[in-house]
């Protein structure tokens, strides 16, 4: 949990089988924006069982972000291996639902984040590509000390070419 006073606290918890309807929650368009819209019922059944899966130790993990004070699950955040211009790196991404948002949630998981990935002591990077269009995202990383690499072409979902920022934290 991170205690600093200027953020809220969050909890972070691995995820489960209990967090599909979380998922389909997130799934809502207004949060798949910036991320080519909503996906289909099998798409996030699908999705959900990737979340599901542990890959190696130390490749990373996803989890539900809950507010300690009344264990509500608000959101989801992760970290995964990724290979980007010749190095293996963490990546990171989260969401937070609409009625949560704008309260420091995401920055509050996000430092919770960085400090998994770092104690993880397996890859120098940690990097976030969010849209260039999503100034709260970019905001976050910026809160949470990441280098602006500048603008980059990215494919998400697979097929789809967006714009992002490159987003890069020194673990």
């Amino acid at each position: 949990m991170l205690s600093r006073p200027d953020v809220p606290p969050v909890r972070l918890e691995p995820w489960s089988a209990a967090d599909l309807d979380l998922l389909r929650r997130l799934n809502a368009p207004e949060m798949m924006e910036h991320l080519g819209g909503p996906e289909s019922e099998e798409q996030v059944q699908r999705r959900h069982q990737r979340y599901l899966t542990p890959g190696p130790a130390g490749s990373g993990g996803m989890f539900r972000v809950v507010t300690p004070a009344d264990g509500r699950a608000v959101g989801s955040i992760g970290y995964w291996e990724r290979d980007w211009r010749g190095e293996t790196v963490y990546e990171t991404g989260w969401s937070i639902l609409p009625g949560f948002a704008g309260r420091g949630l995401a920055t509050a998981a996000g430092a919770a984040v960085i400090v998994l990935a770092r104690a993880e002591r397996r890859h120098r990077h940690l990097h976030a590509y969010p849209s260039v269009d999503h100034p709260a995202s970019n905001a976050i990383c910026r809160k949470l000390g990441f280098d602006d690499l500048g603008a980059c072409d990215f494919e998400y979902p697979p097929g789809r070419p967006m714009r992002c920022t490159d987003w890069r934290l020194t673990l």
